[in-house]
Parts: structure tokens; sequence; C-alpha cells
């Protein structure tokens, strides 16, 4: 069995906490794209953890985690990832963690540019993390990159890099007047980084074809959302890689493959990190209280998030994008507060009613239509089965399937990795 677990908004859905808790399942989790520029939240028996570069099965101590050919790894960031969850008591070694060596690096200077063209921008940033995905990617589709495989041959790396420094620098110092970046600087970030995880990188192609041959049960883990696609998303306020479950094997590793199913991860409001057009955007203390009982801060940055209602039209776009056989639906906890819920089941442009999502123009001046239904303002936190939810919060769930047209498969009432519901 081959499932992918992904976001079905704007990222930040909850999907780590889901693999997390499915990864006990599967013999395989594998993160097949993006970088250290979002974060997933873990909350087990074990303690609260944040993983950036690690797939979430990290947790787990009866699965192999791959980190695939479509990731950007900063080494220096795994390094310091490694080490913390080290210190929470979580074992870390080649037997349980792979690393494609045709993963791209992600380097000093991909971060360096990164922050000197959001600083360019001004107050026309895209919203950046300043990690350096944007960089690296553009770097990857030049051809100039440092690839992992090209640790394990120290010989001829220095070569390597210097021409691709050296290319680098006209962008660096002629385009930005910042000071040069050194070659020789970089060769030893490489190699005091790098060196360490020698022995992880392997051809993980060959690894994952074979556990699939053996019919182990792999789990494909997305970062982001459908609407921070490169192709498919809020374009130009995406990440710079495809987190879309068709991408999940070749992502990975094994184009030849093909998904059995598709998790997509889905909250029961909207939350969304950065800039660009977000519709359904609560302000003032209506966005506060729910930006507050939602704790809706970035894993990777702390930024707060910008939250508003479930969006209708943006989650049922994404559900097709992302092609989902069925959902799991976080924090249905967090309204417990409300009254009334706010539900965003429509978007305004110029006096239009919109029934589907818009892009571009009509995306970025489109306003909500908002609807509200009964709360069920009690908590549902220790509910382990569908019927002891209220009824409020049964109707609420149901309502989002038939919006959306996908079946809800998992609620999600806490953070806690036991509080949950299973419908199916």
């Amino acid at each position: 069995m081959l499932t992918a677990i992904v976001g079905i908004n704007w990222g930040d859905e909850g999907k780590g906490r889901m693999v997390d808790l499915l990864s006990e399942e599967y013999d395989v989790v594998c993160r097949y794209q993006g970088g250290n520029n979002a974060g997933h939240t873990v909350i087990n028996n074990k303690g609260k953890f944040i993983l950036n570069l690690l797939p979430s099965g990290i947790l787990s101590e009866t699965t192999v985690n791959v980190m695939g050919v479509g990731m950007v790894v900063d080494l220096q960031h795994l390094s310091e990832e490694v080490a913390r969850l080290r210190e929470g008591g979580i074992r870390i070694s080649p037997d349980n963690l792979k690393i494609s060596d045709k993963a791209t690096i992600c380097m000093p200077y991909h971060k360096l540019l990164d922050e000197l063209e959001e600083d360019r921008l001004a107050d026309k940033k895209f919203g950046s993390t300043r990690r350096g995905i944007a960089p690296v990617y553009a770097d990857k589709y030049y051809k100039k990159t440092v690839r992992m495989g090209d640790l394990l041959y120290p010989e001829v790396l220095q070569e390597k890099l210097e021409g691709i420094v050296e290319w680098k620098n006209l962008t660096v110092a002629n385009g930005y007047g910042h000071t040069p970046v050194s070659a020789s600087e970089m060769l030893d970030w490489l190699l005091k980084y790098g060196n360490e995880f020698r022995d992880y990188i392997c051809d993980v192609s060959d690894f994952l074809y074979e556990a699939d041959d053996q019919g182990k049960k792999i789990l494909f883990e997305a970062q982001l959302g459908a609407l921070r696609d490169i192709d498919y998303g809020i374009f130009p306020y995406t990440s710079s890689s495809s987190s879309i479950a068709a991408y999940a094997p070749i992502g990975a590793g094994v184009p030849g493959l093909q998904l059995t199913q598709t998790v997509g991860i889905i909250k029961a409001y909207s939350s969304c990190v950065g800039e660009g057009p977000f519709t359904c955007e609560l302000f003032g203390e209506d966005g506060d209280r729910l930006r507050e009982a939602g704790g809706e801060y970035g894993a990777a940055t702390g930024r707060p998030r910008r939250v508003g209602g479930f969006d209708v039209l943006a989650s049922k776009y994404g559900v097709s994008v992302q092609g989902a056989t069925s959902l799991a639906l976080t924090k249905l906890d967090v309204l417990s507060y409300l009254e009334k819920i706010p539900v965003c089941t429509g978007y305004e442009y110029n006096g239009e009613k919109l029934d589907r999502f818009p892009m571009g123009v009509k995306l970025r001046d489109a306003k909500p239509v908002y609807e509200y239904f009964d709360g069920w303002h009690c908590d549902i936190s220790g509910c382990r089965k569908y019927e002891d939810l209220p009824e409020a919060a049964r109707n609420y769930v149901e309502f989002i399937e038939d919006a959306v047209g996908c079946p809800v498969q998992y609620v999600s009432v806490g953070a806690e990795r036991d509080a949950y519901i299973k419908l199916f």
C-alpha cells in the first residue's frame, strides 16, 4: 500500500500529527519535497517535537524514514534538528534514516540571497521564510547545485563548488552589491555538517522499490498544502516545490509507482502563514480569539498565522488538486468556544458570486461571503466515538463532507496522539 498524507489548504493543517499517528501502521515514511521552511509539530507519549526536515515517522521505533529526491536539505539545520531529537530520546541512525543522494543541498548563500531579495522587495515581499528555498530550487533547475551524493566524493567537490560560487557571485556581489561568497568557506561548511551524514546517503530509489516489491507499506509525507504548490497554488505566494500528492512518487524517488490512497489533511477552520490572498481572513477580536484558541503560530518561524473560518471554495479546490480519497479533519476542538461558527461559503467579485476558487486578480480582489453555523459550546476533547460528539459538531463535520465532496475518515479533537475519532 502506498499512501500520501497531504495538505488541502495553505499548509499547517496538522499533517505531522497524522503521519505520526499512522506511521505505526507503515513500514516506511518518506518526505518527498520542500526544505526547512515549514514545520510539523507532533505531540505524543515521548514529548513535543517540531520537525522541519526529518519525516514525522522518525518518532516511531518501527519505521524506516526517507528524505527523498525532491527535497532541499540545509545540512546545518538537519544536524541541529537531529541533535535536538536525540536529546529527546529519539533514535536516529543509518538504519532508520535514508537520505537521497539526489537531494539538493541548501547552501548558506541561498539563505543570503533569500534575505537580500526580500529586503529589496520591501513592502512587495513574498513573505519568504528567508531560509533559501526559492534560490536553491531556482539553482536546481539551473543545474548549478551541490547534491547530497557529492559529499561522498570530496576530491571533486572543491572544483565543482568553486565553479558554482564564481557564478553565484555574479548575483551576490555584482547584483546586490554584497560581499562575495567565499568558496573555501562554503567547502568548510559542507564538510563540517555534511560528513555527519555520509553514512545516511544512498540511492533511496533502490530501497523504496525493494520495499514495495516486498509488500511493505509506504507513507509519503508532504510539506505545506495544495494552495502553496508551485503550479496549482496562489502563485507567486507559493513555495517553490510541488506539494501535491501526484508528485509524491516522483519526489520520493520511485516515479514508476502509483498511489493507493491519498489522505487530505484539512483544518476545521482556516490558517495561513505569510503574504498573499487569504480571502476568508478574520480580523480584530474575532481573529485574535481564534488564533489564540488554536495556538496559531508557525512551527518553523514562530510567526502569528492569519486565521479565518472554514473556506469552502479553497477546500473544495484543494481536495480536487490533491485527488484526496478521504480527509482527516483536525482541530475541531478549537471551535468549542464559539456560540456561532463562521464559515466562508463563497466569494464575491465585482458583485458576482463565485462558486469556484479563482486565481490571479479575481482571487486578489475577492470578498468573503460568510454564513454562521450553530456551535456546540462544550468540551469535546474526551470524545473517542463519532456518536459521542454533540449533534452540532456532527452536523458541522457532515456539512464539510458535503461541501468539499470527500468523506471524513478521521476527526481530531485534541493535540494528544490518541485524541481523535476514526469514522471508517
